[in-house]
């Protein structure tokens, strides 16, 4: 049943209350309709064409709709400057292999049209582990991804994984790495404010559960694109304190892409193919997270 006049204005006014643009878009219409421009004291009657159907007036048709922004995306390679980050056998510095990689990634998901990309560095220099997560707060990220390739006592384990954050590691090995790499401010001099667990454990107490579930929908796309392609840890998609993932409201992954402390994986990770692999398997983990399960809007408040 049609609604009568003064019900429809009655429900026309209630919406405009709650929704400014919506009653400055249907006074907007109704300015169209009786031929009316301008402002104020100043308003004249349209003398724009238009065309008729029928005797009946008709609104010439709106062209064009905004374009939606695109997904933001911070790629953090590991390290930098006096930090080398882990070194291999054959003297391949960790920073070198996390920016080489970080930068193919860059470059191919820029090609698609589909993201904006920044890296946390454009060059071999050194950046706190805050100043990492800074820069993507204050860029509005959607999606952090930071690059590493680490090293282990034990030489023999290869493959890559991916961390998510949790105040307590999925496994010994996992709170290992966290450790070393929470150690990388030591590089940074006096003058870097060192975060102390008990601060850190609060900051990630404070990470928003949305952000820790879109987190690991990340993960477990790397994981599923890395399979069959990228040799991988057993369990792969694993958790751990690290600093570096622990921004409240963006979904971060850390992805350690193999170990310097193993001949073959260092081997493989100073092969460009093998780095375009690596990225090219990164960037359909992130198209999947944005097609089916990544929010494109920044969460805020």
């Amino acid at each position: 049943m049609a609604l009568n006049f003064s019900r429809r204005n009655t429900l026309l006014m209630s919406i405009g209350v709650l929704f400014p643009s919506f009653s400055f878009a249907m006074k907007q219409k109704r300015q169209k309709r009786i031929g009316i421009t301008g402002k104020g004291r100043n308003q004249v009657k349209s003398t724009s064409k238009v065309r008729t159907f029928k005797g009946k007036t008709k609104t010439p048709a709106i062209i064009g709709k905004a374009r939606p922004a695109l997904p933001l995306i911070v790629l953090d390679p590991g390290h930098g400057g006096k930090d080398p980050g882990a070194i291999g056998y054959s003297g391949t510095y960790e920073k070198h292999v996390a920016y080489a990689t970080a930068v193919e990634l860059a470059n191919q998901l820029r090609r698609s049209g589909r993201y904006q990309v920044y890296l946390t560095r454009s060059s071999d220099h050194f950046i706190p582990l805050n100043g990492r997560v800074d820069f993507a707060q204050k860029k509005g990220a959607n999606l952090f991804i930071s690059m590493h390739a680490d090293a282990l006592r034990n030489s023999s384990v290869r493959g890559a994984s991916v961390y998510t954050l949790s105040n307590h590691a999925s496994d010994a090995q996992s709170a290992a790495l966290a450790s070393v790499e929470n150690q990388a401010d030591r590089y940074g001099g006096p003058n870097i404010h060192v975060t102390s667990p008990a601060v850190e454990k609060i900051l990630a107490s404070l990470v928003k559960m949305e952000t820790k579930k879109e987190s690991a929908a990340m993960a477990q796309n790397v994981v599923l694109s890395f399979n069959s392609r990228v040799g991988l840890l057993p369990n792969p998609k694993r958790h751990a304190a690290f600093v570096v993932l622990k921004s409240v409201n963006i979904p971060s992954i850390l992805v350690e892409m193999g170990f310097m402390s193993n001949r073959r994986d260092e081997a493989a990770l100073r092969q460009s193919s093998y780095r375009q692999l690596i990225a090219m398997s990164m960037k359909n983990a992130v198209d999947r997270y944005f097609t089916i399960g990544g929010s494109v809007t920044h969460l805020t408040g």
